[in-house]
């Protein structure tokens, strides 16, 4: 017999904010990464994230896993949540550590529950749409044995994310009317292709862009993790326990965590797992992952140049122009760049080619290692 559709006071989301976002310093900082500020719109990336799911689960459902020194940050954002819902990992562990957790924390509540787990830092502009994949996703993952990833339509032939080979469309299950969202069989997930491989998988249309956002039963995901990585499904079953204690679940995290492995969800339980379903993401979407994504939002100029902030300039094209101030803030102005970043805050100032927008990270880590600048990072 088939579990019945889950209601929502039993669907929970858990959003990963861990990240250090070192890729849009210098207004992204340890203590404030990209999750937590505000680079499109009024509310942080974090705060849209909540916001965007707050219509499909309740406040008291949603759980932030972060990390020590962001957490009261978060706090902060989301006065409103439930400080118990605020989860710190003593140590960066990579996703599945996470995932874990946040399956520990979920099933000590709730063992009939069905989870969402969302990245917090992704552009979603039609909220709407979202929602409703969302929504299918969670009814499905409630009555059957499936793991739902929402994967992407690709718009280009992206080199930068992993993909999904979408096998058949899947009817809905019986007795159900049909969803608004396609489901597909997840054929095989791919690793980041190189630009021939991208084009062919953006023609055949049978691809699509593995967005990192899953949703899965309490009891799909611990069965997966026995199944695909015991030692994980040990680790949950231990925090299972002492879940609903904070106390006691900060104590038992800061001993066992640092010796936890340190693998992605991917790599350890979806490209294993054979009962993956592909939930066809077909809203606006993006992963703003460095400074020039900046120009996917902005409107540019005629010169192609995208500017927050007073830019002034002769001679410059398709430049990445953002001044983070908010008091005192003076023109920028630009004379013969192209293809530039220039990133203006109170205490530090970026210029680098759009080119070499992944080396920011280097330079993020030469500032951690000099004692006169570590404050900056």
């Amino acid at each position: 017999m088939k579990p019945a559709k889950s209601n929502a006071n039993d669907r929970y989301v858990i959003i990963m904010a861990g990240g250090r976002g070192e890729r849009f310093w210098p207004v992204s900082r340890e203590k404030t990464p990209k999750q937590l500020i505000t680079l499109l719109g009024k509310r942080s990336f974090l705060q849209q994230a909540v916001d965007r799911v707050l219509p499909v689960v309740p406040l008291k459902n949603i759980i932030i896993i972060t990390n020590a020194v962001q957490a009261p940050q978060v706090a902060k954002q989301l006065p409103k949540l439930p400080k118990e819902n605020i989860i710190a990992e003593p140590v960066g562990r990579d996703t599945c550590a996470a995932v874990t957790l946040g399956a520990a924390i979920v099933g000590a509540r709730s063992t009939t529950a069905v989870m969402a787990v969302l990245p917090a830092d992704h552009v979603i502009p039609e909220d709407k749409k979202f929602q409703q994949v969302l929504a299918d996703a969670f009814d499905l993952a409630g009555r059957g044995q499936v793991i739902v990833t929402i994967g992407i339509k690709p718009t280009e032939p992206a080199t930068g994310y992993g993909y999904i080979h979408a096998g058949p469309a899947l009817p809905p299950p019986q007795g159900v009317k049909s969803y608004k969202t396609t489901f597909f069989k997840a054929e095989r997930f791919v690793e980041k292709p190189n630009h021939e491989k991208a084009v062919e998988y953006l023609d055949s249309g049978a691809y699509r862009w593995n967005a990192g956002m899953f949703i899965w039963s309490f009891v799909t995901v611990t069965q997966g993790l026995e199944k695909h990585q015991p030692e994980m499904a040990a680790a949950c079953q231990r925090w299972f326990k002492v879940a609903n204690q904070p106390a006691k679940l900060k104590k038992v995290l800061a001993k066992e965590y640092p010796e936890i492995k340190k693998i992605s969800i991917d790599f350890a339980l979806m490209e294993h797992a054979q009962n993956v379903v592909v939930a066809d993401g077909s809203f606006e979407w993006d992963d703003l992952g460095a400074w020039p994504a900046l120009a996917r939002h902005v409107k540019p100029d005629a010169e192609g140049n995208s500017a927050v902030g007073d830019f002034v300039h002769v001679d410059s094209s398709r430049n990445i122009v953002y001044d983070a101030r908010t008091k005192n803030r003076t023109p920028i102005a630009v004379v013969g760049l192209r293809d530039c970043i220039i990133v203006q805050t109170d205490d530090a100032v970026l210029v680098a080619h759009k080119s070499q927008a992944q080396k920011i990270k280097e330079m993020v880590a030469k500032l951690g290692a000099d004692k006169k600048y570590k404050h900056l990072v």
